[in-house]
């Protein structure tokens, strides 16, 4: 098993300066946003290395000059979306994703399955959290239709290039736990196709991780080292589905066109936070003892997104705990 960082908290330096941060956490990689939500900015040069043998080596040597390696690609957006100034460029980088990541010897590419709108004249999508009526249900045939014609597309590259998608189990999108991901994966025939295991998003949810990893088995692919901390006072009222979202005009981070991140709600039923600073190093035992059992030559990387602690500070605290869930586990790292 591999332990690294998902680069989006280090976009704030420079790819050298990213590597000599992972570096000093005792990690050994990273893996690479390579566009869909967020730019490419430790990998601008995409077009170069798909073409050119030196641009690729030089830029492989980079990560050789700091004794680290390439953890995998990272191209999370919505492929799917009923809006084309979305889909067109976000679909269009998955693909590309794909092929980028052969050149860079990687066979892993992390990305999400996306989310179509409810018909074929749709400007937004439009998620099912509960179909409980039998028009929702017809929209999640379209949806899943729809899914079909991109992600065919997708596995043959994938196929032919030997790498594996994962996608990540997040909601918003038609594949975020298990049955969604059987449905993808029968109605798509996917073969190069599974998922990312970022706990997460299946934490405030109410899913057990570990239980996730041991029922999808040879599906998990790739996993993420995310933590939740449920705010059990306010969720006692709004539960975990809470839309008290505010509208936000400042360092607003754009998800394609007209679409931006919103601010997250004040009293929160729940908050993305450091590992360990929702479920201790023995959760994470657990969790890395399922990835283990499915793969032992798993990726494990920390995605920090704890507003309360800073860049390096966040992902210090993960190392720590998750290393300690490592050592529980009996799972060797640096």
């Amino acid at each position: 098993m591999k332990f690294g960082v998902y680069n989006a908290i280090l976009h704030d330096r420079t790819l050298p300066e990213a590597l000599k941060a992972v570096k000093a956490l005792g990690l050994e990689g990273i893996e690479l946003n390579t566009g869909g939500f967020l730019p490419a900015v430790h990998i601008p040069n995409h077009q170069d290395i798909l073409e050119s043998d030196t641009a690729r080596d030089d830029y492989l040597g980079i990560f050789e000059e700091h004794g680290l390696e390439l953890l995998g690609l990272n191209c999370n957006g919505n492929p799917l979306h009923p809006n084309p100034n979305i889909s067109g460029p976000q679909s269009h980088d998955v693909l590309n994703a794909i092929k980028l990541a052969r050149r860079l010897n990687q066979n892993r590419v992390v990305t999400m399955s996306g989310c179509p709108g409810d018909n074929d004249s749709a400007t937004y999508l439009n998620w099912i959290v509960n179909a409980w009526s039998s028009a929702a249900l017809d929209v999640l045939d379209y949806q899943f239709g729809v899914a079909k014609k991109f992600w065919k597309e997708a596995n043959a590259l994938a196929a032919d290039l030997d790498v594996k998608v994962a996608l990540e189990l997040h909601p918003q999108n038609i594949v975020f736990n298990v049955p969604s991901t059987y449905r993808f994966v029968e109605e798509v025939g996917a073969t190069h196709v599974g998922v990312e295991l970022d706990a997460s998003h299946l934490y405030w949810q109410q899913m057990d991780p570990a239980a996730v990893v041991r029922e999808l088995g040879s599906l998990v692919y790739h996993a993420a080292a995310k933590d939740v901390r449920i705010n059990a006072e306010n969720a006692k009222q709004v539960g975990v589905l809470d839309n008290s979202f505010d509208r936000t005009t400042v360092n607003r981070t754009n998800m394609g066109d007209q679409e931006f991140v919103n601010a997250w709600p004040k009293n929160s039923a729940w908050d993305f936070v450091a590992v360990g600073k929702g479920h201790d190093s023995d959760h994470w035992a657990e969790f890395l003892t399922a990835l283990n059992e499915v793969d032992p030559n798993m990726i494990v990387n920390i995605e920090h997104e704890d507003t309360s602690m800073g860049r390096i500070e966040g992902l210090e605290f993960a190392t720590k705990v998750l290393y300690e869930g490592a050592d529980k586990a009996g799972i060797k790292h640096k």
